[in-house]
């Protein structure tokens, strides 16, 4: 079973559009039905895969005698398609031409058919099954958890369960102090690089009764571990079936994988196009289930210490976790930038994204963010140069600060492209403030901050003497001096200004 919106995003990487959707996104989907046009039978299905449909009319009817929420034919995008779908209450996804049944029937027989969702929303899989399963050959709780100790999956058995396994499943992660524990007597190193199961002696104190734990792998790479609770070691055949389990869940946590990067790789791509610039940008929204309002591009960085790829790469992970429905943004990765485009006009809320992104990475990973101005489809490579400049920004300022955006922070961002044109030496090498700061540097005098104090000072000589904490007849005293050095033009309101941009582009 999986759900509509899961559909149509996996599918877009196939070529196929999605003409109109008079039905939840959310829907569920559990079964696929194919009709040759000559074929009389009464079928029924979720997914109607139209073959040989002669027209949208014929197909629509098709999928409604079988009560499907969803049909699928070959066709180019019309008024006329959309029209009919909706009066029917089907879902209509076109199919581009040069897409094979058979190669298209594949992908949607195994999307559909091959088992219920993740916890994160991708991939076929029975984990929760499987658990149960174990939990009834081993004589014990079973919980699945990943390498980072996040919890997959849990039987419904409680045999022999205890407080941490009960906090564990809440928190769908094992908790901190609990996680220092099995650090300090070594079960992560032993897991990194044994394979046979591990006893883990009780701990009253910290609500534990004991386990038996055991990595699951692939290869040489760790995937995570199953954890059975139980007050003494697992022997015989017992412990042997929980090594077959790791084995057996090492091909389901594989198969996911292989499920979610297809995922991530289909929205990684459409994410780019809209970043990039597209001219059928409202499409690629509609391909990403996303609402066709306002967006915001975020700009994320995350490292730990020096190392940096790492970091980005379990951003991105946490960033992708769900799928569709189940999450509000759609994130790809661009060099060493992970970049979201998050629908809606709050700052709020894209604030809100950021610190739980941070909250759900490991507390010695950095993170730092920019939020881009909102935009409509069309002009989110524009917000994605804002987002970027933000997140510039947010990397110069103290840790801990808030992410700046866009709307409030417009004008730090034009004075730091004033200043990026300034070292690109795209400012003028002579002129009022350029000779001021060469004769400041040849006579130590101090005529660059008061020509400062006193224009954003407006010209209060009194103002611009507490700014600097010398007496308005000094500031006046060096003004004349000033003038002296070169052309200043006071009176004039353009060079008054010229004079005020130079001050900002070349102010470190």
């Amino acid at each position: 079973m999986i759900r509509l919106d899961r559909l149509v995003n996996v599918l877009g990487g196939y070529g196929v559009r999605l003409a109109c959707c008079p039905v939840p996104r959310s829907t569920e989907l559990r079964s696929v039905v194919m009709r040759e046009a000559d074929d009389a039978r009464a079928v029924g299905g979720d997914v109607f895969l139209a073959v040989c449909a002669e027209s949208v009319v014929q197909a629509v009817g098709w999928a409604v005698a079988a009560k499907a929420a969803v049909v699928l034919l070959h066709g180019e995008p019309d008024r006329e398609t959309a029209t009919i779908g909706e009066a029917e209450g089907v879902a209509v996804m076109l199919v581009d031409p040069a897409v094979s049944w058979s190669q298209l029937a594949g992908v949607v027989y195994g999307l559909v058919l091959e088992g219920r969702e993740t916890e994160s929303g991708r991939g076929p899989t029975d984990l929760f099954a499987l658990a149960d399963s174990l939990a009834g050959a081993v004589g014990g709780s079973v919980t699945i958890e990943d390498r980072l100790s996040r919890v997959l999956a849990y039987s419904s058995s409680q045999q022999g369960a205890d407080p941490a396994r009960l906090e564990t499943i809440l928190g769908r992660q094992a908790p901190r102090r609990l996680l220092e524990l099995f650090e300090e007597r070594g079960v992560f190193a032993y897991l990194a690089s044994c394979d046979e199961p591990l006893f883990v002696e009780e701990d009253p104190e910290h609500g534990l009764t004991g386990r038996m734990v055991v990595a699951v792998r692939a290869g040489r790479e760790l995937l995570g571990s199953v954890w059975v609770t139980c007050g003494v070691p697992l022997t015989g055949a017992r412990c042997t079936a929980l090594a077959d389990g790791a084995r057996t869940v090492a091909l389901h946590l594989l198969r996911s994988r292989a499920s979610a990067d297809l995922e991530r790789q289909v929205e990684s791509d459409l994410v780019i196009r809209l970043l990039e610039g597209t001219a059928d940008a409202a499409t690629v929204v509609s391909r990403l289930g996303l609402p066709q309002g306002p967006s915001r591009v975020i700009a994320v960085r995350a490292h730990i210490a020096a190392e940096r790829h790492a970091a980005l790469l379990l951003a991105f992970d946490r960033a992708t976790t769900g799928f569709g429905w189940s999450r509000p943004g759609r994130s790809t990765l661009s060099g060493n930038t992970l970049y979201t485009v998050l629908p809606g006009e709050q700052v709020t809320a894209a604030r809100e994204w950021v610190a739980l992104l941070r909250a759900a990475l490991p507390t010695q990973v950095t993170v730092t963010a920019g939020i881009g101005g909102t935009a409509a489809a069309a002009d989110l490579p524009a917000s994605r140069q804002e987002a970027d400049e933000c997140l510039a920004l947010h990397e110069a300022r103290t840790p801990g600060a808030v992410p700046p955006a866009y709307d409030e922070s417009w004008d730090d961002i034009l004075l730091q492209r004033l200043r990026a044109a300034a070292r690109a030496g795209r400012t003028p090498a002579r002129g009022p403030v350029a000779e001021l700061r060469r004769y400041d540097g040849d006579h130590a005098t101090h005529y660059v901050p008061t020509l400062r104090a006193w224009l954003e000072a407006q010209g209060d000589l009194a103002r611009a003497g507490e700014r600097l904490g010398v007496h308005p007849n000094t500031i006046r005293y060096r003004l004349r001096k000033m003038a002296e050095v070169t052309t200043l033009d006071l009176d004039d309101p353009h060079k008054r200004l010229a004079m005020i941009i130079d001050l900002a582009a070349t102010d470190d």
